[in-house]
């Protein structure tokens, strides 16, 4: 045990962080966890349980208790895991319909230049 003042507030202070990371780990190591078993039964809820594992693993980078490379790739093989795979998402294909649409539309509108050769009479 420390006797000067300033290291006796470090040790309390060392711990209180640690207690704050050990639960924030402990958070995020859940979510990866309660994901992973609804994965291998092949349930529709692990989309959702895997946008919050990936909210948990952010929140603890921003916290400072796991570097960025390390949530990037913990959030990356979690990805790859997924077997049940959300259905696409129909905005993506209705914006493509949309520009083609609209593509047509301003080739039918834009009349078509008709060129008139005018011929100089000689006077």
């Amino acid at each position: 045990m420390p006797n000067i003042k300033s290291a006796i507030k470090r040790v309390k202070v060392a711990e209180t962080k640690t207690k704050r990371n050990n639960m924030i780990k402990s958070a995020y190591k859940t979510a990866i966890k309660k994901y992973e078993v609804a994965n291998s039964k092949g349930e529709k809820e692990a989309v959702e349980l895997l946008s919050l594992a990936k909210s948990k693993i952010d929140s603890a980078c921003s916290k400072g208790v796991i570097s960025k490379n390390a949530a990037s790739r913990k959030k990356s093989r979690l990805e790859s895991k997924l077997a049940v795979k959300a259905e696409p998402k129909k905005t993506a294909a209705k914006k493509a319909e949309k520009k083609e649409v609209v593509a047509s539309e301003v080739k039918e509108e834009t009349p078509k230049k008709t060129t008139k050769k005018t011929t100089k009479k000689a006077e």
